[in-house]
């Protein structure tokens, strides 16, 4: 492995000759007649050439070294655009684009046609995607396990203000950063029966897929490390029934192909329906069978003691999505490989680990025991098996503790019983988890659960997507930090000198012109970079309250028009993020947002002292042109509701001042970039448990909020509908009897806490100095931070590097 100080050997003229040998020999075309398309094909392949050599040498020493491995398995990982990525990492940023400059071609252009890989929809995935980034560069050995989505989420439009779900088309063009592995094929099955033989459990499937795979290199810093995303894509074991295909029943004859397809094109298909939930539980197995298979068949290429496993195999259940993982491993040793069921069970359970992110009950999956009986009879078997082996183990375990229960599968409590460390996301998270999701299970096994706050890759999120930031930074406190993300700590000093905040508003100004010139080429509604950019983007669901962020827009409105000429800051409310399909408030949440932008952007009468601005399919790269912009960062979730986040540490990390509940991890961000320094509002998650107790908690709070009556009596009347002016009645019957998420008891809060944020932002200096703090306390909530830790009190695996 090549040393840490030592840069990436080559030169621009030689960078250049190997870009267009690609042009010609790999894309069969010349400089004349190339396309965008391929010259960022050529410029990719040049850079993935370079990626292969610390890839290959990884995986070299791991072998030869015998290290444990890392296994991280996950639904989703929103890996965004690889090449700027994979160049920055590579130490090959400015090298290529000196080298494209040669040829007439702009390195920024190439890399923004690049399309967004559509694996995730949001924090969960951009975690996964941030943690693989840090286990590259900390020298973690480890694999990341997906599945390579056809289409993956989907992509967001607006028609008269409603979403509308299309599928995304990333792989409609070749993507250069994967490698086919077509000898890494295992056969996955489902339904059918099971029978004993000879005092052994047989399962015979009835359904089977093969689950190929699909290898994209992820590179750490410096290139001094590389591992490995695995993406398993479906594929049918017959390709096609000819005699049914003969026979003229061509549809029939092409079932096999369908039912593959099926299985890897969509991300979290809508599970309203049976056939969803089917279709989600089919793909939740297809990604832990593959996985597990391949994990297993990689440990028996040189050990052949599969009691051993723990000691080179750590396997994260990322969220319950993967936690079929427990009773596929127990399946896989004991059905396959002899191990009695107890022994396999203690096997497994010192192997996996269970990331725990939510605490909404429907966001904990539940399967009936009818449908996880009938697609997989022989994993029901095995978890009663699990299920009951727990309570004879612990024959104090209350009745209403269980794995089955009321004809269900609780996968929650599956994990956790599987697990041989549970973890939360924050500190408070995983407090909650502690003493409200799972009191009982932490009383039985003390100590099982930890914590390991959530953190981001400073590569992508400042070096990456804020050049000025990131050049006034190694400028104040050198070269290194992008490694050592506490060396921002050394800005401190320099935010009492003058020149340093004026640079450090400079950068945000950049910053702010660019997102507006973006903005106004998606929208068409030009924000003034002058302005404040107050910024919620992250999926749409009532407990993050964009509904609460709305509201106070429609408030502040109503003020501007009231009383033009008082000392109003002008405001740009920037939103992005996406509701599920089949979820119907949240969908209603984005229509009202929709429509109160068209109101609010044609009213000449606020003279554009207030502008509203939802540009459709929020992802990774609009994160990056939007995040280091933001001033203001919304953190505005129901106490108590909120894992962690990953966005409030993108803000803050890039010098946005957040306004905030005590939710998550804005706790120990308000704790690590002083008090003074965030804008906290709203009821705590003690509060808020004993407010819900009052019946009418709601309906006291807006009679006593003026404002807010005033609000709720806008949309009554259909201020902002007038084509359907009854649109928004059920959000007001929502708000006034079924406010579960407390609108109504913080918007008056939540009001005085923006009163105080137009305050400080009539004083400039003072404003930048806070924005400036913000970014240089912020060192804790590095990935590369939460990966040692994951490393240390989870994995129990070194570094080797």
């Amino acid at each position: 492995m090549r040393d840490q100080s030592e840069p990436m050997q080559i030169d621009a003229e030689t960078f250049r000759a190997e870009i267009l040998r690609h042009l010609t020999y790999s894309l069969g075309t010349d400089p004349d007649h190339a396309s965008t398309h391929d010259w960022r094909m050529a410029l990719s392949l040049t850079i993935r050439d370079r990626v292969v050599e610390p890839w290959f040498a990884s995986t070299r020493q791991t072998w030869e070294q015998d290290r444990k491995r890392v296994y991280y398995l996950s639904m989703e990982f929103l890996i965004g655009r690889v090449l700027e990525d994979a160049a920055i990492n590579l130490g090959l940023r400015d090298i290529a684009a000196e080298a494209l400059e040669g040829l007439g071609q702009d390195f920024a252009t190439l890399a923004d046609a690049e399309p967004d890989a559509a694996l995730g929809n949001g924090g969960l995935g951009r975690l996964a995607a941030c943690y693989l980034e840090s286990m590259a560069t900390l020298g973690c050995p480890a694999y990341g396990y997906g599945i390579r989505y056809e289409h993956g989420l989907f992509r967001q439009s607006f028609d008269h203000g409603r979403q509308v779900e299309m599928p995304e088309n990333w792989l409609t063009v070749q993507n250069p950063w994967e490698f086919d592995r077509v000898e890494s094929a295992y056969t996955i099955g489902f339904k059918g029966h099971v029978e004993v033989i000879d005092g052994r459990s047989v399962w015979h499937p009835g359904e089977t897929v093969i689950a190929s795979a699909h290898d994209m290199p992820v590179v750490g810093w410096q290139g001094r490390w590389a591992n490995t995303l695995r993406l398993w894509a479906a594929k049918p074991t017959t390709l096609l029934d000819l005699d049914r295909f003969n026979r003229g029943d061509y549809t029939a004859a092409a079932e096999p192909e369908t039912l593959a397809r099926t299985l890897s094109r969509v991300l979290y298909p809508d599970d309203t329906t049976y056939a969803g939930k089917e279709l989600r539980l089919k793909q939740e197995f297809f990604l832990t069978s593959a996985a597990l298979q391949d994990i297993l068949r990689r440990y028996l290429a040189t050990h052949s003691d599969l009691r051993a496993l723990p000691d080179k195999v750590a396997i994260q259940m990322n969220d319950t999505h993967p936690a079929l993982a427990g009773p596929e491993l127990v399946r896989l040793l004991v059905d396959d490989h002899g191990i009695e069921m107890g022994e396999a069970i203690g096997i497994a359970r010192s192997c996996l680990g269970y990331t725990n992110h939510t605490l909404l009950p429907e966001a904990l999956e539940r399967w009936s025991t009818w449908l996880m009986g009938n697609v997989l009879p022989r994993h029901m078997q095995i978890i009663e098996a699990i299920d009951a082996d727990h309570a004879k183990a612990h024959p104090d375990r209350p009745a209403h503790v269980g794995i089955v229960a009321q004809n269900e599968v609780k996968m929650g409590e599956l994990a956790f019983v599987m697990a041989d460390k549970v973890n939360g996301v924050s500190a408070l998270h995983t407090e909650l988890v502690k003493k409200n999701l799972f009191p009982d299970l932490d009383r039985l096994h003390p100590g099982r659960i930890v914590n390991q706050t959530n953190g981001v890759t400073p590569r992508r999120w400042i070096r990456m997507a804020n050049p000025a930031l990131s050049r006034l930074i190694t400028e104040t406190v050198g070269e290194g930090w992008e490694s050592d993300l506490d060396r921002l700590a050394g800005l401190e000093s320099h935010v009492e000198d003058a020149g340093f905040r004026d640079a450090f508003a400079a950068a945000k100004r950049a910053n702010k012109e660019r997102a507006a010139d973006w903005l106004a080429d998606r929208t068409g509604v030009q924000a003034d970079p002058a302005a404040l950019f107050d910024v919620q983007v992250k999926r749409i669901h009532e407990y993050k309250r964009q509904l609460l962020n709305i509201l106070q827009t429609i408030a502040l409105w109503k003020r501007i028009r009231e009383n033009p000429d008082a000392d109003h800051v002008p405001v740009v409310k920037i939103f992005g993020g996406k509701s599920a399909p089949g979820y119907a408030v949240a969908k209603e949440i984005v229509n009202l947002i929709n429509d109160v932008a068209a109101v609010v952007n044609n009213d000449s009468e606020v003279r554009g002292l207030l502008k509203v601005i939802y540009p459709a399919n929020y992802n990774v790269s609009m994160a990056e042109v939007v995040i280091p912009a933001a001033d203001l960062s919304e953190q505005i979730s129901t106490a108590g509701k909120e894992a962690s986040g990953t966005g409030n540490m993108k803000l803050s990390l890039n010098g946005a001042l957040t306004i905030g509940t005590l939710d998550g991890a804005n706790v120990e961000i308000r704790e690590r970039v002083g008090a003074e320094n965030f804008f906290l509002f709203g009821l705590t998650a003690d509060q808020v448990i004993q407010r819900r107790k009052d019946a009418l908690h709601s309906r006291h709070a807006i009679e006593a909020s003026q404002s807010l009556r005033d609000v709720l009596q806008m949309l009554a009347e259909g201020v902002f509908s007038p084509d359907q002016p009854d649109r928004y009645h059920g959000v007001v019957d929502r708000i006034w009897h079924h406010d579960y998420f407390l609108v109504a008891d913080d918007f008056d809060a939540y009001e005085t806490a923006q009163a105080q944020v137009a305050d400080l932002w009539r004083t400039p200096d003072e404003w930048v100095r806070k924005a400036a703090l913000n970014t240089a306390r912020m060192g804790f909530f590095s990935s590369d931070r939460a990966i040692r830790g994951y490393m240390n009190d989870i994995w129990r695996t070194e570094p080797a590097i």
